[in-house]
């Protein structure tokens, strides 16, 4: 009997036991679906939130108070304020690094804000934003109707405001809003501007729930309690090689208008936005050891359900292996039909639950940002290995087995 005919008879040993064979195949299949589902979901959620990352750009970085730090022991505990940024300081940065890079200032006017129309107003959850003439650009953000600000809007302080798109659907959800007035924060403003849809992206909405005002608008209005705004600073090059270079040259701009003493630490932090995706790729990494963990124990215990399936069917077969044998066939042919059985039956299970994993996986996905279909071929080569792995690990101790049969007590066995 030659290789190929070895290949038919387990084929047709399998088609002779389809259901056994589905039941089995799909032991494997819950595996594989567990296995690649979750590496899936890593996948498109990290795939997800690096694009949303990456929009706020690689070759950006951001200059932002220094929040409070605990000093001290547990019976001593104090706290170190740092000064907010200034108005006055942020434009004499921008001032000094300006002929190098663009440099983007904005301050947070007011958060869980109530925006209202003639006719309708939204819930308290509008952000809003003052910035300056890079804001937008700064920021990735689109307009998809209506114009920016302009330089005399920015100069004088117009009560004008670009809005977001969840607040342009609940206000003006059958008209166009541009031209249209809003109220916020006991003032009127003009609509001069909507932003395209960002969608939901860590459990926040981007820019679909914000106000964007002119910066010198925002510092008109009063704040809560007396407070000073603390402004906020994007600067961006067009050369992201020259990233680290810049955020040198940054720091010691910085350090020379906030007058921070010679020795003594910064009062402002520097990020980049890249490594935000620096952290997630770290994190995703122990993502997907965890979820690996998770498949190989789902498998192992498939493994193990197709290993009694095979012993089963050596027992049930007994009588035609010796049949088999008697017709001169090697106790090595009647190994590799058994192995070759078990592999074919893992594959059609892997395929499924290969199949099943994309689907699940995707899902998982989307639920946490939007994102493109993703099909992890890598995943796929992966789970396909794995299902030949286990088949020739599964079924050689039963393959091994059903060769040591004796021919005579073979043909004996009722």
């Amino acid at each position: 009997m030659d290789q190929l005919e070895n290949i038919r008879e387990s084929i047709r040993a399998i088609k002779s036991n389809l259901l056994r064979t589905v039941l089995t195949g799909l032991i494997i299949s819950i595996g594989i679906m567990s296995l690649v589902g979750i590496l899936t979901a890593v996948d498109g959620m990290k795939h997800s939130l690096n694009q949303t990352f990456s929009s706020l750009g690689a070759n950006s970085f951001d200059i932002r108070k220094k929040f409070n730090s605990g000093r001290g022991n547990g019976q001593s505990r104090t706290e170190k304020v740092y000064p907010d940024i200034t108005y006055d300081q942020a434009t004499k940065y921008k001032e000094l690094m300006g002929t190098k890079s663009q440099v983007s200032l904005s301050a947070n006017v007011s958060g869980a804000t109530v925006v209202k129309s003639t006719t309708d107003k939204t819930n308290p959850n509008i952000n809003v934003i003052a910035g300056d003439e890079h804001y937008l650009a700064g920021q990735n953000l689109n307009l998809e109707r209506g114009r920016a600000f302009s330089s005399y809007e920015l100069e004088l302080g117009s009560n004008v405001a670009i809005i977001g798109k969840e607040i342009s659907d609940k206000l003006f959800p059958k008209t166009d809003p541009i031209n249209q007035y809003i109220t916020f924060l006991g003032r009127r403003f003009k609509v001069v501007g909507e932003l395209e849809k960002r969608g939901s992206s860590m459990g926040g909405n981007g820019g679909d729930r914000m106000v964007l005002i002119p910066l010198e608008t925002g510092r008109q209005i009063p704040q809560t309690n007396n407070a000073s705004l603390t402004f906020n600073i994007k600067t961006s090059i067009s050369r992201p090689e020259e990233l680290t270079y810049v955020m040198g040259e940054a720091t010691g701009v910085m350090r020379n208008v906030r007058q921070d003493k010679l020795g003594q630490e910064e009062s402002f932090e520097i990020r980049r936005s890249d490594s935000l995706i620096q952290s997630l790729n770290e994190i995703s990494g122990y993502l997907k050891v965890g979820g690996f963990v998770i498949g190989f124990i789902t498998l192992l215990g498939a493994s193990v359900g197709l290993m009694n399936i095979m012993m089963v069917s050596v027992n049930e077969r007994t009588r035609e292996i010796g049949v088999r044998k008697a017709l001169g066939a090697t106790a090595q042919q009647i190994q590799q039909q058994f192995l070759i059985e078990a592999i074919v039956i893992c594959i059609l299970g892997g395929i499924v639950g290969i199949f099943l994993g994309i689907l699940m996986g995707n899902g998982i996905a989307s639920l946490i940002g939007e994102g493109g279909f993703i099909v992890p071929w890598i995943w796929v080569f992966v789970g396909l290995t794995i299902c030949v792995l286990v088949g020739v690990l599964s079924g050689f101790y039963p393959a091994r087995r059903a060769s040591k049969l004796d021919p005579i007590e073979s043909l004996r066995y009722e």
